[in-house]
């Protein structure tokens, strides 16, 4: 089993999304831009998955978390790895958008 099937398998985020939300962190709906606008979280910045490489210079200059969403947690646990790999250090998968919705809110 490899370490990223593994991750996406058994991950648990004891993460206070809340508490990161309030102090600044960015949330990323990883989703496409369809999905997106039939439903968000209200602050949240559309970069749908496969877009993602385009902007981590634009996000390495941010000091705050990043927090990523999509409609299950599969793309977004693939885009902490995507960012991660480009030198994003404080990156959290927040799961599903509507369940993250309710852990912020």
């Amino acid at each position: 089993m490899t370490d990223l099937f593994k991750f996406l398998l058994f991950w648990r985020n004891p993460v206070n999304f809340k508490e990161l939300v309030d102090n600044g962190a960015l949330i990323i709906d990883v989703r496409t831009p369809g999905e997106y606008k039939s439903g968000h979280i209200q602050g949240s910045v559309n970069i749908p998955l496969n877009k993602l490489n385009d902007s981590i210079a634009m996000l390495r200059k941010r000091s705050k978390p990043v927090i990523t969403c999509c409609a299950s947690g599969m793309r977004s646990a693939s885009a902490v790895y995507v960012l991660k790999a480009g030198g994003i250090e404080e990156v959290y998968n927040g799961g599903a958008w509507k369940k993250l919705s309710r852990r912020t809110g």
